[in-house]
């Protein structure tokens, strides 16, 4: 899968495996280890390491998440009357809360950006919609994909991997905090493995803690390569868009 079009603003071409890419971003990158809310240290950080994959030409869409705001999921097993259908809109609701935190921050380092939401809300962003989204990545703006798919149920990776085959990108990167993917948790475990690659179906078989599995399966289906990386490494997103060797990738063997 390739993007269709190269972007209209000039780039270092030969510099770079991806022309396009997808990069899935958690609530918690927005906010100090441990903490909620947004700590724009923390997302000014994130925004200039994206700048420096849209200066060599690599068209952007980032996905995000909302749990440094709210989980849908915190209500799953509470004693509340709130519905669970309606707690998973409330954290699509909290991830354009980051999605307008980011925006900013792109901004203020001279970055392109459109913010569409898969719920409606004109007031502050853009509905999203397939084509007007790809024709913002032509452009070579920062597209910040917000609220998930719109519809509860559905976790923001496999929102992530959606977006990813929707808008024909080259491959998902996901961001985590950790250095990739491990044979177990590495914050538990200081003996875990780390993989450097992988394939879909041993991801499943040995139900590795990367993406969701209806994610991982869709990225399987449609052949779009996963690299799973630690975001809190300066120059990290550069060094995956480049195609060098940082964390662990995940395709067709």
């Amino acid at each position: 899968m390739g993007a269709s079009n190269e972007p209209e603003q000039d780039g270092d071409q030969t510099n770079r495996q991806f022309n396009r890419v997808i990069l899935k971003l958690s609530g918690e990158s927005f906010t100090h280890g441990g903490e909620r809310g947004i700590g724009m240290k923390e997302v000014v950080h994130i925004a200039g390491q994206i700048q420096q994959a849209q200066q060599i030409g690599c068209q952007m869409g980032v996905v995000i998440g909302g749990g440094n705001i709210l989980r849908g999921a915190q209500f799953k097993e509470s004693n509340t009357s709130i519905h669970e259908a309606t707690a998973h809109y409330m954290g699509m609701l909290a991830t354009v809360i980051n999605g307008l935190a980011l925006q900013d921050a792109l901004e203020s380092l001279g970055c392109d950006t459109r913010l569409m939401s898969a719920i409606r809300m004109d007031g502050v962003c853009e509905p999203y919609i397939r084509r007007r989204a790809q024709r913002h990545l032509e452009k070579n703006r920062v597209v910040i994909l917000a609220a998930g798919t719109g519809g509860p149920f559905v976790t923001t990776d496999t929102a992530a991997a959606l977006r990813a085959s929707e808008l024909d990108v080259e491959a998902l990167l996901k961001a985590t905090r950790v250095d990739g993917v491990y044979s177990e948790d590495p914050e538990k475990n200081p003996h875990a493995v780390l993989y450097r690659e992988l394939d879909y179906t041993t991801v499943l078989e040995r139900g590795l803690r990367v993406m969701d599995s209806t994610a991982i399966a869709h990225c399987q289906e449609h052949g779009v390569p996963v690299v799973v990386f630690n975001y809190r490494k300066d120059g990290n997103i550069l060094r995956a868009v480049k195609g060098e060797k940082v964390g662990t990738r995940i395709e067709v063997k």
